[in-house]
């Protein structure tokens, strides 16, 4: 790397860590459009970690608004340890872990789609499921890669936690090493040890989906499919 780009970059961390720096100062006076830019800059992206941490994406929106009302409140005590972003994701890591727990001690507690609600007219056990059958073929059915990535999704979630968070993080939301490690408080080893085995979980989880994928014949789209009018 020659002087010049070293230079460069240097000058550009300076304009983004002045930048930052002028946001916090609003962020801290109330500035209502502040944080209707932060808003729109980190919802997408915390929403989406979120997600994928929790056991009911469901959750997830109510989970989200939460982390931006933590942010709101506790943005006079920032005092610039660590980047915004990386206070905001710890943030987010911190309410999605509070809810996965509240998730484990209640999760009992809830109704399955599997309890009997009465019998037919035939004298059969009825459940709920049996009120949600829908005859209709399904997104997923029409959609090979909807299907694909709703599977990732779902054995995603039960990659175990230190390792699942580091793949969302890296692989997913696009982080870099560094960051993470700041995020988490970990330092580089470990969070390249963790990627790798939290990818090697992945990997084996979804080696029988994959393998019964391809031996799957592949079936022609209508040619009045919505998902042909869309391109």
């Amino acid at each position: 790397m020659d002087a010049g780009t070293t230079l460069g970059n240097l000058v550009s961390a300076i304009g983004i860590r002045q930048e930052e720096a002028d946001l916090i100062t609003q962020l801290k006076a109330g500035s209502e459009e502040a944080f209707a830019w932060l808003v729109a800059t980190y919802h997408k992206p915390i929403y989406s970690l979120i997600a994928r941490m929790l056991p009911a994406q469901a959750d997830a929106a109510d989970i989200t608004q939460e982390v931006f009302v933590k942010v709101y409140r506790g943005i006079s005590s920032f005092h610039g340890d660590a980047s915004l972003r990386t206070w905001i994701y710890r943030i987010a890591l911190h309410e999605a872990s509070n809810q996965r727990r509240w998730w484990s001690r209640h999760c009992r507690q809830e109704v399955t789609i599997e309890t009997e609600t009465g019998e037919s007219g035939e004298g059969q056990a009825l459940c709920i499921r049996d009120t949600l059958v829908d005859e209709h073929e399904s997104p997923f059915e029409m959609a090979a890669q909807s299907e694909l990535r709703a599977h990732v999704e779902a054995e995603l979630r039960q990659v175990p936690d230190p390792f699942r968070t580091i793949v969302i993080l890296r692989d997913i939301e696009g982080l870099a090493y560094e960051e993470i490690a700041e995020i988490l408080g970990i330092n580089m080893g470990t969070v390249k040890s963790r990627l790798m085995r939290g990818r090697a979980n992945l990997k084996a989880r979804l080696a029988s989906f994959v393998e019964a994928a391809q031996k799957r014949p592949t079936r022609a789209i209508h040619p009045f499919h919505p998902a042909q009018e869309a391109r």
